[in-house]
């Protein structure tokens, strides 16, 4: 996010906050999880391939006997989701679309896997089910408002830019997220970002 918080600003091209240090360690992320789950407003507004970029990282995941790439993950209320979208189109990795009624899942692209759950908990038992143990949130705002604030999130990777935008999408909506303070576990410079960690409270 931007020194003020934002992670968009309000035009329509898309706001860079990461430098290439920062992009890399964000890769390697990536390449440590099973699954990446981002909102359905994420990919329309970014159209994100979430594929490990490192042909080293993706090398490493198969020597390990694991898919070259994590399960690309959304959530849509609407079904409102192009074909044609890199999440949909790029790359060898599972696509799982959750969706809250059967009615919208008939609306999923058919290059996805539609799943009916109601809820982040159902979600959750369902990737869980299918064998993902490390599930990387990328966002947006929606997704991350919804995870932080029902408590569901085990680590928090905040990379800071030195930018200040003004005005636009924020990392979190105003909502009602539990009490206390997350418990710190590193500062790192990663180029000319600040990246902190955080982990739930003792």
């Amino acid at each position: 996010m931007s020194l003020d918080g934002y992670i968009d600003d309000a035009s329509d091209r898309r706001l860079i906050l990461s430098g290439p240090d920062d992009l890399d360690r964000v890769d390697a992320l990536r390449a440590s999880c099973d699954a990446i789950l981002v909102g359905a407003g994420t990919i329309r507004a970014d159209n994100p391939r979430l594929l490990v970029r490192s042909p080293q990282r993706v090398a490493a995941r198969v020597a390990a006997g694991r898919p070259a790439h994590p399960t690309k993950v959304t959530l849509t209320a609407s079904g409102d989701l192009d074909p044609a979208a890199a999440f949909f189109t790029a790359g060898p990795a599972p696509r799982l679309v959750y969706v809250p009624t059967p009615e919208i899942a008939a609306r999923v692209p058919a290059a996805a896997t539609a799943v009916v759950a109601a809820g982040l908990d159902a979600l959750l038992a369902d990737l869980a089910g299918r064998g993902v143990g490390r599930l990387l949130v990328e966002g947006g705002t929606a997704v991350h408002t919804a995870f932080l604030s029902t408590g569901l999130a085990d680590e928090l990777s905040l990379a800071v830019a030195p930018i200040l935008v003004g005005g636009g999408s924020r990392f979190v909506d105003p909502a009602e997220f539990p009490a206390g303070r997350l418990r710190l576990l590193g500062v790192d410079a990663v180029g000319d970002v600040a990246v902190l960690s955080y982990g739930r409270a003792a």
